[in-house]
Order: C-alpha cells, then sequence, then structure tokens
C-alpha cells in the first residue's frame, strides 16, 4: 500500500513533491525529502545551485510563489516563517492544464505545514521526513474501499475526523456512513458506484456529528482504480476537514445547513455551539467567540477554542464570570461594528484595543448578529495567519450573521422561559432536606428535556420529631404550569396533615379529599413512609405510586411489597391501607418516580430492574453518589425525574422513655410528681429533680385546667438531657400571659416552666398537641 503522500499527491494534482533547504553558505538548495515520482522516471535533483534561473532558486530569492504551466506543469512554493527563507517546496504536475486554485491553496497550506517543521536556524541540511508529518498536521486522511465486500481500510486521520477511535472501528463501511448525516447520505452512496465508471470521480462535501453532537463539514475526494494485485476495482479517496468557504452551490448548501441547525438550536449556547462548528474549520479560523448583548454589557455564551489561555489576557484576568463579560464602552472597535450594523473585516497588523489584542492578529471579522431592527449580539472570528479576506466571504459572513441574530433572539426567548419554569420549580420543591438523627436523606430532582422544564414530581422529608421522620415522593399528571402548581398545593398539604400528628394512612387520605375537592382534572400518585428513627420501623403508605426500593447492608435489592391504593384525586372514599417494615441498620430507602424507570422504550419492569441494578452497585457510603448513579445517563428524557433516598444508621444514643396516663383526680398532680421523682431515681439523675418536678406540675395542671378529655406524661432520657412530655386533646397551643401583675392569682406557670427549661414548645399531634420541655441533667445521664 502506497504511503499517505503519495496518495494525497495524486488527489492534489501532482505526481512528485520534493523539498529543499539552503545548503552550506547558502550556495544551493539540496534535497531533503521527497514522495512520488515524475512523469519521465528521473528522480529530482540533489542539488539546486541558487545562481541558476531554475524555479525553485527563483522562488526561494524572490519569496514568491511560482506557477508554470509550459511543459512540465510545476510549482515552486517558498518555505519561511516571519520573513526567514528556509527553503523551498517543488511539486509537478499530473494534468497538462497545471494546477487548479483549489489544489494552489492546497499546496500553498502544504507549504506553511512544512515550513513549521523545519528548523529556523539548521545547518547543512540532510534526509528529514517533512512530508509525511506535514500531512498529518493538515488533518488529511486516505482510504481504499472495496464496494464488492463493503470493507474500507481507513488511516487514524479519517477515523479521527468521522469521530471514532481506532478500537471501535470495524473495517466496515457502514460503520463510517453511521456518522454521517442522513441528508448527506445519497451523496456518499455515490462513492459506491465509482466501481462501474473506471473513469469516474467524485469530489463533494458531507456533513458527520461528532462525538459530543457538533456538526462538523469535511471533504471527499475520490476514484476508482484497478488493484494492481487481482485486477478488481477500488476506490482511493482523501478526507480533509473543510478549509474554506466555495462560491456557488456550496454557499447554497451550506445555509441550507445553517438553517437546519439553527432550527434545532434551542438554547444561546446551542447557538454559539452551531455558529463554531460552522465557521471555524470551513474559515479555516483560529478563534470564533459568539456574544450576546444584554443592555449595555458583552455576554460571551461561546468560546473557540475553549482553552483560557488561546484567548486575551484581559479576558482571564478581568472578567470573572464563567464566560467572558464586559461593558460594551471597553471595546470601541464592537461598538462601532455594532452601530454600523455591518459586517467588519479587519486586516492582520490591524492595531485593536487589549480587549481584543490576540484574537485576530492575521485577520479579524467582526459580525453583528441582527434580529427584529436590533442587534442581538456579535460573533468575532479571528486568524492567527494572515488571511486574504475572498469578496464572496463578506456575502457569506453577512447571511450567516442574519440567521444567527434571529436563532439567538429566539434562545434568548427560550432561556428565559426556561429560567423561570427552573425558577418555578424549585420554588415549588424543598430548598434543603433537615439533618436527622440516626440518617441521612438526599434527592435529586431533573426536568423533563422536551416541552416546557417544569413538571409534576415532588419529594420531601418532614421532620415529626427527634426520633420520626417523614418521607413522601410524588407525581402530578402531565409536564405543565398546572400540574406544578398541583404539585405544589399537595406537598404544602401533606406537610401540613403530617406536622399535625396524623398517622401516614390519614395523611394520604386527607391529601385525597382535598385533590378531589379542587375539581381538576389531573391525579397525582404517591408514596408516603413514616420512620421510626430509634427502632427502625417504617409504615408505608402508597397511592398509585411505584412501590419503594430497599437496598440492605449485604448489598442486595428488593422491591417493598407495599398495599396500595388508587391515585390520588380519583375517589374520595378510597382506602390507603398502611403496610409496616423493619430497617436494619444499614439498610438505604429508596422512593423514584416512574420518569427514572419508565419511557416508551423502556419497558417499567426493565427500568425496575436497572434501578435495583443501579442501586446495588452504588457504595451507600455517599448518598449524594448514589442517587447520582441511579439517574445515570438518561439522554433526552421523556419525563421528569425525582429520586429521594434515605440511608438508616440507627440512632448512636438509645433513649430511655417511660409514660404515665394522668386520672382527672383532685391529686392527679401529687401523683405525676411522685412517678417523676421514682423515674428519676430509677435513672440515677436526682441532681435534675428540682427543675423537672416543677415543669412536670406546671404542665400536668396546665392540661388539666385548660383542656378536657385524656391527659398523658412521657418522660424520656436521652444522654444528658430530660425531656418531659405532656400530651392533651386541645390543638389549641398554651399561650404564655403578656402581663402579670402582683394581685395575678396564676398565669406564672408557662414563665417559669421556659425559665427551669433549656428548651420548650408545642407541637401538634393526632388528635391534640404535646407540650415539651427539655432540662440538662447536671453532670450527665445515666450509662
Amino acid at each position: 500500500m502506497r504511503t499517505c503522500v503519495d496518495r494525497a499527491l495524486t488527489f492534489a494534482g501532482a505526481t512528485l513533491a520534493a523539498v529543499y533547504a539552503p545548503g552550506a553558505g547558502t550556495r544551493e538548495l539540496q534535497l531533503v525529502d521527497t514522495s512520488g515520482k515524475a512523469p519521465s522516471g528521473s528522480a529530482p535533483p540533489e542539488r539546486l545551485p541558487l545562481s541558476e534561473d531554475s524555479p525553485a532558486a527563483r522562488a526561494f530569492r524572490t519569496d514568491r510563489s511560482l506557477w508554470l504551466t509550459a511543459g512540465t506543469p510545476l510549482g515552486a512554493l517558498p518555505l519561511g516563517t516571519r520573513g526567514s527563507r528556509l527553503g523551498c517546496l517543488v511539486v509537478l504536475g499530473a494534468s497538462a492544464d497545471g494546477f487548479e486554485s483549489e489544489q494552489r491553496h492546497f499546496w500553498e497550506r502544504y507549504a506553511d505545514a512544512v515550513a513549521a517543521l523545519l528548523p529556523p536556524d539548521a545547518g547543512p541540511p540532510r534526509p528529514t521526513p517533512l512530508l509525511d508529518p506535514a500531512l498529518r498536521s493538515l488533518r488529511v486522511g486516505f482510504f481504499v474501499l472495496s464496494p464488492d465486500t463493503g470493507l474500507i481500510e481507513a488511516d487514524d486521520t479519517v477515523l479521527e475526523l468521522v469521530g471514532i477511535t481506532p478500537d471501535d472501528f470495524d473495517g466496515k463501511v457502514d460503520t463510517l456512513l453511521a456518522h454521517a448525516l442522513p441528508e448527506d447520505m445519497h451523496a456518499l452512496m455515490s462513492v459506491l458506484e465509482l466501481a462501474a465508471d473506471p473513469f469516474g470521480r467524485r469530489d463533494l462535501e458531507f456533513r458527520v456529528r461528532g462525538p459530543t453532537g457538533e456538526m462538523r463539514w469535511l471533504s471527499l475526494s475520490c476514484r476508482a482504480e484497478a488493484d494492481g494485485v487481482d485486477g478488481a476495482q477500488q476506490v482511493l479517496g482523501v478526507v480533509t476537514a473543510t478549509s474554506v468557504l466555495r462560491r456557488g452551490g456550496d454557499d447554497v448548501s451550506r445555509i441550507q445547513w445553517l438553517t437546519a441547525a439553527l432550527d434545532d438550536a434551542a438554547t444561546v449556547r446551542d447557538v454559539g455551539r452551531v455558529v463554531v462548528a460552522a465557521l471555524r474549520e470551513p474559515l479555516a479560523a483560529d478563534h470564533v467567540a459568539v456574544a450576546a448583548l444584554q443592555d449595555d454589557r458583552v455576554m460571551v455564551t461561546a468560546l473557540d477554542p475553549p482553552q483560557p489561555d488561546a484567548w486575551p489576557q484581559a479576558w482571564r484576568g478581568e472578567w470573572r464570570t464563567e464566560w467572558p463579560e464586559a461593558p460594551l464602552r471597553a471595546l470601541p472597535t464592537l461598538q462601532a461594528a455594532l452601530a454600523d450594523g455591518r459586517v467588519d473585516l479587519w486586516p492582520a497588523g490591524t492595531d485593536l484595543e487589549p480587549g481584543l489584542a490576540g484574537i485576530g492578529t492575521g485577520g479579524l471579522a467582526v459580525l453583528p448578529l441582527p434580529a427584529k431592527g436590533q442587534v442581538a449580539g456579535v460573533c468575532l472570528v479571528g486568524w492567527d495567519r494572515p488571511h486574504a479576506f475572498a469578496p464572496e466571504e463578506r456575502s457569506l459572513l453577512t447571511a450567516t450573521a442574519a440567521l444567527v441574530g434571529q436563532a439567538l433572539k429566539r434562545a434568548h426567548a427560550h432561556d428565559a422561559e426556561q429560567e423561570l419554569a427552573t425558577m418555578l420549580q424549585r420554588s415549588l420543591l424543598p430548598r434543603r432536606l433537615p439533618e436527622l438523627p440516626g440518617g441521612t436523606a438526599v434527592a435529586r430532582y431533573l426536568p423533563a428535556r422536551r416541552g416546557l422544564q417544569v413538571g409534576g414530581d415532588w419529594y420531601d422529608v418532614i421532620a415529626l420529631s427527634e426520633d420520626r421522620v417523614a418521607l413522601v415522593i410524588g407525581d402530578v399528571q402531565g409536564h405543565s404550569a398546572g400540574a406544578a402548581t398541583i404539585m405544589g398545593q399537595m406537598r404544602t398539604a401533606v406537610r401540613a396533615y403530617a406536622t399535625e400528628g396524623h398517622p401516614p394512612d390519614v395523611v394520604v387520605s386527607h391529601a385525597n379529599r382535598l385533590l378531589v375537592g379542587m375539581e381538576t382534572d389531573l391525579f397525582a400518585t404517591c408514596c408516603y413512609a413514616e420512620l421510626d428513627m430509634e427502632e427502625g420501623n417504617v409504615l408505608f403508605v402508597r397511592a398509585g405510586h411505584l412501590a419503594p426500593l430497599l437496598r440492605l447492608p449485604d448489598g442486595t435489592t428488593e422491591e417493598v411489597e407495599v398495599a396500595g391504593g388508587p391515585p390520588l384525586g380519583i375517589l374520595a372514599e378510597a382506602d390507603f391501607p398502611m403496610t409496616a417494615v423493619e430497617l436494619a441498620p444499614g439498610t438505604v430507602l429508596a422512593l423514584v418516580t416512574d420518569g427514572l424507570v419508565e419511557a416508551s422504550d423502556l419497558p417499567l419492569d426493565e427500568g425496575m430492574r436497572r434501578t435495583r441494578v443501579a442501586l446495588a452497585a452504588a457504595d451507600p457510603a455517599d448518598p449524594g453518589r448514589m442517587a447520582d448513579a441511579l439517574l445515570g445517563d438518561a439522554g433526552r428524557r421523556e419525563d421528569d425525574v425525582a429520586v429521594l433516598l434515605l440511608r438508616y444508621d440507627g440512632m448512636k444514643t438509645r433513649p430511655v422513655k417511660v409514660g404515665w396516663m394522668v386520672w382527672r383526680l383532685p391529686d392527679a398532680v401529687m401523683h405525676a410528681r411522685r412517678f417523676t421523682a421514682r423515674t428519676l431515681r430509677r435513672w440515677k439523675v436526682p441532681e435534675a429533680a428540682d427543675a423537672v418536678l416543677l415543669v412536670v406540675s406546671e404542665l400536668v395542671t396546665n392540661a388539666l385546667v385548660h383542656t378536657q378529655g385524656p391527659v398523658r406524661l412521657d418522660l424520656i432520657l436521652r444522654g444528658d438531657r430530660v425531656r418531659v412530655c405532656v400530651s392533651d386533646s386541645s390543638p389549641r397551643a398554651p399561650a404564655k400571659p403578656v402581663i402579670v401583675d402582683w394581685e395575678s392569682t396564676g398565669g406564672r406557670g408557662l414563665l417559669l416552666v421556659e425559665a427551669m427549661s433549656d428548651s420548650f414548645g408545642s407541637v401538634p399531634v393526632a388528635g391534640g398537641k404535646q407540650v415539651w420541655s427539655e432540662i440538662t441533667v447536671p453532670g450527665g445521664g445515666a450509662p
């Protein structure tokens, strides 16, 4: 198989390429590298005296390219950088008509690539590989296709341009075609037909989608020839990155592609990526920046290359946002271009302000992006080497700017809508989850990537007391502002019913009746779990929702069989039975919505299986990473997704509890004090007796005097704190008096309780309230 350089010579209209460099004393040029053969079969001369009038010597002396058509077509291109003369590239043409303009442009780029490999102050030249490395630097790849078998030999450059790693390439042409856009498939398929036309040739451009989703233009030139081994027809071709915007029909196709690509660009950053793909490689530009105009500030939304050191120091040192941002008055070149509203082309050497210095030392194009009578933004295209602006470039850039401006305006409206939707969604979901004793809770929410990014999924973690917590996850039908509104109402209602102290089935039943009473067409699913953090007992209630998942301490997973009721909002008198489950320390409880486990191409059973596999494989030491692992790469999600995880660790300090039912007798307070004193002696905390007995007396007395129904006293010792809880059947919280004068016979009880307590308050419980007080035990509690 011939070298890539030899094959590239064929498609660039040459039969031979030779590199010459100055010899000792610069009196002659000596041959350094060569590829191909002359038509006569003779080898290129080893030395060319500079005193003679050879094309190579003339090109070297005058530092100008020579293109000769008399006799054998020949091109001599000087090699040099920044005014230095490093040698000469000589190419012999294969056609009597000489080199076409596009072929000349290729050899000029090739000469620059070769010059970049020559040392600036080399000694006497010696044979050195230059042509092959220079070709690789130009990203020119070669392939050999066998139409009969559908197999193709492609070098690493072709695979890189298409976006395939060598390890993933199986040698089939279908693998390469799979990366091309469907609209260009018809043109590419014509390459396979060349075998029937031995004298045929194809020159075309096509588009591929890169590994990160970006579009790129590639050029393909190929022809058919007979294999020298068995005579079978094969197609030889060269693939390159498109380097120039061409005239004629190609301009039309590029505008058509740009229009289609911008139509798919939803966000401002999507528009920026399309502009980079449309301009940088086709124009052989070194820098492309897209910026939106907001008030009097330039907000850069896309930079290519993305590395900070590729841009002016001012962009890195002074502009602190994720993308650069600056007032327009600091960039007078842009300000003048935006005021004029026309494309400005600044040639190499133009003195620009520091904010633009370095972006286009070889030339800078400034494209205002018009939209609906105003300028929506600006695009900068810069070159490091001197760039000659062709007349057709201005027309094409002007058309491009108009399309991009309209798309940028539309994307701004889309981003504003999505920002509003995101703000609405975040305002309806918990800003943070509470810290729990004996466990860690984490949650994740991802909106749907189609349509309005606001939906009806919700979650909540409700701390009911020091040792009880409620977890709830739900999903309101649809993705709309209406669904989000119902979701917010349901989350608020469930939280309110839970904090009132109702058991799980009552909480869900009340929420169901509320949604039925709203008379909305939407329904909701819900899974509610109340967990005793001390004992590890969970009570589940399910209303049309997915069953919860458990990851056990040994790493196995299981789906909890929870008796379910219908979704909320369908039947007012629906029953919602409770299911009890006991958790061991180290167990992870997972509640998810159907957006994670079900889609048009993902059955529910398979989705639940995948979630269980991900849950088993995740590390429970970091619940946050577990939640991220469950989400995985959802791609273009059809539904929003909510995930709520709780790792149950068990409480390190197990409290000691005792209770006493207070009978409504004349000496009820005395019996309550005696019960308390006995308990404190048994707990070996007599130091706290005075304060605790006073608090018990006041709270029990208030409950007996101001409420009806049963009264209960509970004492809890946790560590160095004693908690006194008095429960009654009145939902009204105790009110402290504002003023207590000397003649008052009561009203000082709650003031005394507050003074003796380290903390004091009341919480609603089912059927009433609970007033509580915590008192620190001097010297620590019982062991």
